[in-house]
């Protein structure tokens, strides 16, 4: 197991502190997903409807081609998880104003109160992590999670904040 240690480590490209950073997203990422997943399974539903849920509760409006993009997944493997979202009453699929074969994505009320649920417990482990590490740590790791992200998707989604996607 990833021992976390305290102090900053000059040599922290080393093999082993990358393999603790490795084995600590890991780590993370199960604990993260953990609660939503046991929520997810009620409805049945996984993973893949979590996120097309989060981003489309993030960007209400936003078209089917914007979620691929964000998504990278292939249009029928969304195809699949966007039908199974609408037909439980999820999400709400609408024509564009402009060019009526757009379709465009939001959340039902009752995809917003899922959205919600499964959300709050992700907001609640990052809030105490973040009061834990503080200020300069939350900035650090940040810039760490950016820096992860392609550069593609870095300066298109991150340098956008608040303007959508």
């Amino acid at each position: 197991m990833a021992d976390v240690k305290s102090g900053v480590n000059p040599l922290f490209l080393r093999e082993e502190e990358l393999r603790q950073g490795i084995e600590l997203l890991f780590y993370a990422y199960r604990d993260f997903t953990a609660e939503p997943d046991a929520i997810l399974a009620k409805h049945m539903l996984g993973r893949a409807h979590h996120r097309v849920i989060y981003f489309v509760g993030r960007y209400p409006m936003i078209s089917v081609s914007e979620l691929l993009d964000i998504l990278r997944i292939t249009k029928q493997s969304l195809s699949r998880v966007l039908s199974e979202l609408v037909r439980q009453g999820f999400v709400a699929q609408q024509p564009g104003q402009r060019d009526r074969r757009q379709r465009l994505l939001q959340l039902t009320p009752k995809g917003a109160e899922l959205e919600r649920t499964l959300s709050e417990s992700q907001r609640q482990r990052l809030a105490r992590a973040y009061r834990a590490a503080g200020a300069e740590a939350v900035e650090g790791y940040r810039k760490v999670l950016a820096g992860v992200i392609d550069d593609e998707t870095r300066a298109k989604r991150l340098h956008n904040r608040g303007s959508g996607t």
